[in-house]
């Protein structure tokens, strides 16, 4: 076996779900059949992506959770006027994550049902 049927035969054995080369050869040359792994890359993409934005949630909501724990230990004005923009910049970034949430879901829902 040279080396292009040898790259041949490996691509096409890494597409299946057969562990080992040797079972999948087995299959082949006996003409059984042979299970395929199927990739949905737009569901990765998305899938991917979901995982970020949980990620960026995560930390919104835990530097809100922060901003609430310290508001219950103020005892001065300023600090409570802090805490206020703070709480605003939080707000408004968690909206915009929650706005690009509903966008991507969107989108997608759209691809798939064209396919």
């Amino acid at each position: 076996m040279n080396e292009i049927e040898l790259e041949t035969l490996t691509t096409l054995y890494k597409k299946t779900t057969e562990r080992a080369l040797s079972n999948y050869l087995r299959k082949v040359v006996l003409q059984k059949p042979v299970v395929i792994k199927f990739r949905n890359e737009s569901a990765d993409e998305f899938l991917n992506e979901m995982l970020q934005l949980k990620k960026e949630l995560n930390a919104i909501g835990n530097n809100f959770n922060q901003a609430v724990k310290k508001l219950h230990l103020l005892d001065k004005i300023p600090e409570f006027r802090f805490w206020i923009t703070q709480h605003y910049n939080l707000h408004t970034e968690l909206l915009n994550k929650i706005e690009h949430i509903k966008l991507r879901m969107n989108q997608c829902y759209e691809k798939w049902s064209q396919e």
